[in-house]
């Protein structure tokens, strides 16, 4: 089997994560307007394909990856794994005691916050040891770029929540959504800055 090089993961990504928005948002809803078991099995599981399929990515990703990245990729991989856990845990505790009222669709956010905390703990990682992710910057999408996809599809199933009157995961969507392009938005002014003083640098060489 070859290789599975950075932007060619990174398009596969991309293309999973938009089949798992357009799933949620046109085929997951009509769980409720189906009474078949069946049916409403197969619909209730649409979104879960796609995911699955992304956590085939991510192992092949890190199979091919070299000792460096690995070591990122388990570091990134544990953190996720302990504050999911411990925030799992703790929300059990608290709906036991039924101090927080919370019901099964808690747990449609457990794989994507492990993702997420995974995501930001392999960044901060690796930024000990190189300005990005990737070795070769040519190889693959900006993370300001890859951000702000992750930030309009976020707004996309939040605009989608609201207008079903669904405020509170509304709310919830709209405010991820915000968070990451704030960070994007950031990352961007960052590059920005980094790429005009390069600029100005090799314009005082010459």
């Amino acid at each position: 089997m070859p290789r599975l090089k950075q932007k060619r993961y990174q398009q596969h990504l991309m293309f999973a994560m938009t089949i798992y928005a357009v799933v949620m948002v046109l085929v997951w809803p009509l769980v409720r307007t189906v009474t078949d078991a069946p049916t409403k099995w197969l619909l209730a599981l649409a979104p879960l394909p796609p995911m699955l399929y992304v956590i085939g990515l991510m192992a092949r990703r890190i199979r091919d990856s070299d000792e460096l990245e690995q070591r990122t990729h388990l570091v990134g991989l544990g953190v996720a794994t302990g504050v999911v856990g411990a925030l799992s845990l703790a929300g059990g505790f608290l709906a036991s005691a039924q101090v927080l009222p919370l019901d099964g669709s808690i747990m449609i956010w457990v794989f994507p916050l492990m993702m997420a905390c995974y995501g930001v703990t392999r960044w901060w990682v690796a930024r000990r040891y190189s300005d990005d992710l990737g070795c070769d910057p040519n190889d693959s999408m900006a993370l300001q770029w890859r951000l702000a996809i992750a930030a309009a599809m976020f707004g996309f199933v939040a605009l989608f929540a609201f207008l079903k009157r669904d405020a509170f995961h509304a709310c919830m969507l709209l405010g991820m959504a915000s968070t990451i392009g704030v960070v994007a938005l950031a990352r961007g002014v960052i590059y920005l800055r980094k790429r005009h003083a390069e600029r100005m640098e090799s314009r005082n060489v010459r």
